[in-house]
Parts: C-alpha cells; sequence; structure tokens
C-alpha cells in the first residue's frame, strides 16, 4: 500500500562525503567542533531517551541542550530528535506546540538533524502504528510493524549493514552491532536513502539520510563505542556547518 503523504525538502549537498574523523572524549575539545554555535540541540517532547543521549553527547565533550524552544532549535549547531514510544502522541505533541514546523523549516534549511529510534520514524512521511498518522515528512515513505513471525519489539543487539557510504558512519565497521529496542520499521519510497540494513526475521532498513537529515532506528547512546562515534560524526558535520 502506497504511502499517502508525501513532502519532499532541503538543498542539495555534499552530506555523503566521508571528512576527518576525530577521536572523542571528555576534555578532548569535542565543543570546539560545533563551532560558533558549540551547542546540540535534543527536542524536548516527553518522549523518552533524552538524559542517556545527553550523557553520551557529555562524554564526547560535546554541549548539549535539552529544549521544546523553536528559537533555541534555530540557535543550535544541530538538532538531535529522540524518542521512546508511540508515533501519533509524539506528533500530537509537536503540532500542538507548533515544533513540527519549526523542525521541517529547519531542516529544509540545511540545519542538520538527526532522528533516533521513534525520532527516526518521525522523520517519515507517515506511519501505521495502530491507525495512520501524518509524520514530518522530511524523508518519503511509511512506518510499518514488523512482520509475523517474529518476536515483537525487537529488542537487543543486532548488526547494521552498510547498503551505502555516509559520513555519519566513517570510522565505524560493517557489520557492527547496535542497540535496538523497537516494534516498527521504515520503509522509504526511495532506496537511495538507505545507509545500513538489519536482518530481524527479514531485512529492515536501520539508517537513512536525505542530505542534511539522518535518522537510526538503534540507539547510538546505548550502542558503546560504535554508537559514540556516530554521533561524534554527527557533531562533527554539526561544526561543519
Amino acid at each position: 500500500m502506497p504511502c499517502f503523504f508525501t513532502t519532499g525538502c532541503v538543498r542539495s549537498g555534499a552530506w555523503g562525503v566521508p571528512g576527518r574523523v576525530r577521536s572523542g572524549g571528555k576534555g578532548d575539545g569535542w565543543g570546539r567542533w560545533c563551532g560558533g554555535r558549540d551547542m546540540i540541540a535534543i527536542v524536548n517532547y516527553g518522549a523518552g531517551n533524552i538524559k542517556s543521549v545527553m550523557f553520551a553527547l557529555q562524554r564526547l565533550g560535546a554541549e548539549a541542550h535539552p529544549t521544546a524552544s523553536a528559537a533555541e532549535l534555530a540557535g543550535a549547531a544541530g538538532i538531535i530528535l529522540p524518542g521512546v514510544g508511540a508515533f501519533a502522541p509524539a506528533m500530537e505533541h509537536f503540532r500542538a506546540n507548533k515544533l513540527d514546523i519549526a523542525l521541517v523549516e529547519l531542516a529544509r534549511a540545511g540545519k542538520p538533524l538527526l532522528g533516533i529510534c521513534l525520532g527516526h520514524q518521525l522523520l517519515f512521511s507517515e506511519s501505521h502504528e495502530y491507525g495512520r498518522h501524518r509524520g514530518l515528512g522530511l524523508i518519503r515513505g511509511c512506518v510499518r510493524r514488523f512482520r509475523s513471525g517474529v518476536k515483537i519489539p525487537h529488542m537487543g543487539w543486532n548488526q547494521a549493514s552498510y547498503r551505502k557510504k555516509s559520513a555519519i558512519f566513517e570510522g565505524v565497521g560493517d557489520n557492527k552491532f547496535f542497540y535496538f529496542a523497537h516494534s516498527f520499521c521504515v520503509c522509504p519510497e526511495e532506496p537511495g536513502v538507505t545507509l545500513t540494513v538489519t536482518d530481524y526475521g527479514s531485512e529492515f532498513v536501520s539508517a537513512v539520510q536525505y542530505e542534511n537529515i539522518f535518522g537510526v532506528q538503534f540507539h547510538p547512546e546505548k550502542s558503546g563505542e560504535s554508537g559514540l562515534s556516530v554521533l561524534m560524526n554527527f557533531c562533527r558535520l554539526c561544526g561543519e556547518q
């Protein structure tokens, strides 16, 4: 069944071109890598894993700040959209506070945006999680429940296999393990946005990129060295803007 909301966005760029990688660590000067606007904004909409994301970024030396303010999102070097929970209530919260408008406008203007778990799914056009619900529409495609025959939720460590190179995975080897906790997965309309796939009964898309917009189904903040490398690379990309 095709998705019924489709929204294109954002400018062209060279986001898939790998750059330099620097080792992270507290005191390693990571805040400076975010340039003059050295703050990474974590969208606070009452859905989950904000503290763990903040702790991971602090380990890298990056300045991170949870916020529900459109003005603070606009002033940040980059935005992380975390989340654990259900799709529809999250979008309702966004719309009630006009955060959906702010996120879409900032992403279309080229600000780096990383969606994690539910945040990854919210980037898409719509979700079929207990009905049909419009998403942010930054990446065209649907969110669907796993096929029958596998244990739901998909929870624990699993591998991410590359389908396309991206700067956000620079320095992370192929088939590395990441931590997952989800019952739904994304189905992009355009295969070219897929960065990694993961096998859970059948293959599903576990990471995507559309220009300056990134999404990962796994939790990088809970995925050890590989996950920290993904967050480190995102901070570096923010600092290059």
